[in-house]
């Protein structure tokens, strides 16, 4: 089994310093007793921990003939006969993105599903991935399908 990290955009980043620092800070800078200020600082940083979950636990693996995917909730498992095309270099925004950055992979399977990853090493993984099927299409940025 082979397992690949999680690219990790500034972005997402950012979201989660803003959910964390600006509880702590307005706590700090509360005059109010200290059994006051937990009582607001823990409800406001509450958002930050549905971000960490997924900011640790995202990463893909290929086991056998499937590919992996998990990140917080979203899990799921892809068989790697039926993919049929990956787009390097895109962006998605909606729909199944377990992903932390922009830029990564579109991975098109079976007729009409496709998920979003933005693994660290994308070559690494489209090597892999053709070792096993090469009959996978791979779409250059800038390319359309």
């Amino acid at each position: 089994m082979k397992t690949y990290k999680a690219k990790k955009g500034h972005l997402m980043q950012g979201i989660l310093l803003v959910l964390l620092v600006l509880p702590l800070a307005y706590g700090l800078f509360d005059t109010k007793p200290m059994k006051e200020k937990l009582r607001r600082i823990i409800p406001l940083t509450a958002p930050a921990l549905f971000i960490i979950w997924p900011y640790l636990d995202t990463r893909y693996w290929i086991r056998g003939h499937s590919f992996y995917y998990k990140s917080g909730y979203i899990k799921g498992e892809i068989d790697i006969a039926g993919i049929t095309t990956i787009l390097k270099g895109k962006t998605r925004w909606v729909g199944v993105k377990p992903a932390l950055a922009t830029g990564g992979l579109i991975v098109k399977y079976n007729r009409y599903d496709d998920v979003y990853i933005a693994p660290e090493d994308s070559e690494s993984l489209i090597a892999d991935l053709l070792t096993i099927n090469p009959a996978i299409q791979v779409i250059p940025p800038g390319k359309d399908t």
